[in-house]
C-alpha cells in the first residue's frame, strides 16, 4: 500500500518540493537500492537473532522511516527517510517468506504463496484511491501516517503468531561480500540520476562505472567463498534459474507501472490523483480474480508453458496503457488495467512457487536472500527505465513539459522486456515444477 499510496501521490509531492515529477523517480530509487543492500543480510540476521526478532524490528524501522517522510521538507532529506523505509522494508519482505517455507511442506507451498500474496493484494486496491483521495482534499504528508497503525498491528500479531525461527549454527557473515553488493548498489543508484539536473553529469557515470566493477569483484568473491552473502552457485538449479533470471526481466517491465501509470494519468491526461487512484487500483482488483484461478492453470498447463505464454500477455496488457489518451473512455482505461493486473498475477505466483520447486529447508534462507534481492532490484529497475524512456522521449519530440505524446514510448519498452523472459523460461524442462503442482492437487 505504501508504494502504491506514494506512485499516486507523487507529482503532487513534487510539486511540493519543488522538483520535476520524473526526478522524484530518485525517491522511489532510494528505498529500492536499500533493500538490494540489506535484503542480503536478512537471511542470516533472522537465522542468528530469530525470524520473529527480525521480523518486528523490521516494522519499527518501517514505521520511524514512515513518519521521517511526512516531516521531509526537502528531496534529500525524503530520499533519505525512503533509504530508511527500505532497510526495513529489506528484511520483512524476504523474513516473512523464508517463515513460510520453513512452517508449510512442499505439498502446500503453492496454496501457501497464494495465501501469502493476497493480503499484499489489499495494498494495490486501497493504496492509489487513498493515496489519490488524501493528495486531493487532504496533504500528501498523510499517507506516511497511515504507516503507524498498520505497523503496530503488525506488532502485535507477529508476536502473538509467529515462531521465533532460527539454526543452531547458520555460516558465518560474508563481510566482504556484503560490503562489495553495498557499493555495486551505487550503480543503480547512479543510472537514475542519468539526465538529473541536481548533478553533474560526469557523477552518474563515475557512480556506475565503480558500481559495476564491484559487482565484478562480488562475482568473482562468490565463486570462490564458502559461505558467500548471495550464493550465485544456486542458479544451477534450473528451476531456481528461471525464477530469478526470467523473473528479473519481466519485473523490470511490471515495476515501471506503479511509476509511469499514475504520471500518465495526472500529468498526461490532465486528472487529478483521485481520478487516477481509482483506474490505477483496477489491476489489483484482475490480479485478486487470478490467484483463485492460478493453481488450476498450473495443473492444466505447467510452469513451463504458463510462463511463455503469459510473458507474452501481460507484456502486451502493459504497452497497451500507452493508447490511453484525453479521448479515451473512462472505462475502457478501467478494462484495460484490470487486464493489467489478471496477467502480472499469475506470473507472479508461477515465479515465486517455482523458485522453492527444488530448494531445500536448509538452502530456503539463501535461495529467498538471492531471488528477493534480483527481484527488487529488478523492480526499482524499470522505474528508474520508465522514467529514462519518457526524458528521452520528451526531449525527442522537443516538449517544455511532459505531455500526453511522451509517454506510450516508454510503456512500449517496459512492455517488451516483460515479453523478453520468455527465451529464459522456455530452457526449463517441460516437467519443471510438476511436484508443485500435483503435490498440490492431492493435498487439496
Amino acid at each position: 500500500m505504501d508504494v502504491t499510496v506514494i506512485a499516486t501521490s507523487l507529482p503532487a509531492l513534487a510539486r511540493d518540493l519543488g522538483q520535476d515529477p520524473i526526478t522524484l523517480k530518485l525517491a522511489l530509487t532510494s528505498y529500492v537500492v536499500s533493500l538490494g543492500v540489506f535484503i542480503p543480510i536478512s537471511g542470516w540476521v533472522a537465522d542468528k537473532v530469530g525470524a520473529r526478532t527480525i521480523f518486528r524490528s523490521a516494522m519499527i524501522t518501517f514505521m520511524t522511516g514512515s513518519i521521517l517522510c511526512a516531516l521531509s521538507d526537502s528531496l534529500l532529506t525524503f530520499v533519505a527517510a525512503r533509504f530508511l523505509q527500505g532497510i526495513g522494508g529489506a528484511m520483512m519482505v524476504p523474513v516473512g517468506r523464508i517463515i513460510i517455507v520453513r512452517s508449510v511442506s512442499k505439498a502446500e507451498l503453492v496454496k501457501a504463496i497464494s495465501y501469502l500474496t493476497l493480503p499484499s493484494l489489499m495494498g494495490p486496491v486501497i493504496g492509489p484511491p487513498l493515496g489519490g483521495f488524501i493528495t486531493t482534499y487532504f496533504h500528501w504528508r498523510w499517507i506516511f501516517l497511515i504507516n503507524i497503525p498498520i505497523c503496530i498491528l503488525g506488532l502485535y500479531l507477529a508476536g502473538r503468531y509467529i515462531q521465533n525461527f532460527r539454526e543452531e549454527d547458520p555460516a558465518p557473515l560474508d563481510v566482504k561480500g556484503f560490503l562489495l553488493t553495498a557499493c555495486g548498489g551505487v550503480a543503480m543508484l547512479g543510472f537514475s540520476l542519468i539526465g538529473n539536473h541536481l548533478v553533474p553529469q560526469a557523477w552518474p557515470i563515475v557512480m556506475c562505472v565503480a558500481g559495476s566493477v564491484a559487482l565484478f569483484f562480488y562475482f568473482r568473491h562468490a565463486m570462490r567463498s564458502e559461505y558467500p552473502l548471495l550464493d550465485l552457485r544456486l542458479l544451477k538449479i534450473p528451476t531456481l534459474r528461471a525464477s530469478v533470471l526470467g523473473g528479473s526481466l519481466f519485473r523490470v517491465g511490471l515495476g515501471a507501472v506503479p511509476f509511469l501509470l499514475p504520471l500518465a494519468l495526472q500529468e498526461g491526461l490532465g486528472l487529478n490523483p483521485f481520478e487516477a487512484g481509482t483506474i490505477t487500483c483496477a489491476s489489483a482488483f484482475g490480479a485478486m480474480f487470478m490467484k483463485a484461478l492460478a493453481a488450476m492453470v498450473l495443473r492444466r498447463y505447467g510452469f513451463r508453458t504458463v510462463l511463455m505464454v503469459n510473458a507474452v500477455f501481460a507484456g502486451m496488457a502493459i504497452a497497451s496503457y500507452g493508447i490511453f489518451s484525453s479521448h479515451t473512455p473512462y472505462y475502457v482505461m478501467l478494462l484495460v488495467v484490470l487486464m493489467g493486473g489478471f496477467f502480472p498475477s499469475l506470473q507472479f505466483t508461477c515465479l515465486n512457487s517455482i523458485a522453492y520447486a527444488d530448494i531445500s529447508n536448509r538452502d530456503a534462507g539463501r535461495a529467498t536472500s538471492l531471488a528477493s534481492v534480483v527481484q527488487q532490484l529488478s523492480l526499482g529497475m524499470g522505474v528508474t527505465i520508465a522514467g529514462l524512456v519518457l526524458q528521452i522521449s520528451n526531449y525527442l519530440q522537443g516538449h517544455a513539459t511532459i505531455v500526453e505524446a511522451d509517454f506510450w514510448p516508454a510503456f512500449l519498452v517496459v512492455g517488451l522486456f516483460s515479453v523478453a523472459s520468455v527465451p529464459v523460461t522456455a530452457r526449463l524442462p517441460k516437467n519443471a515444477g510438476m511436484e508443485l503442482t500435483r503435490s498440490h492437487s492431492s493435498g487439496k
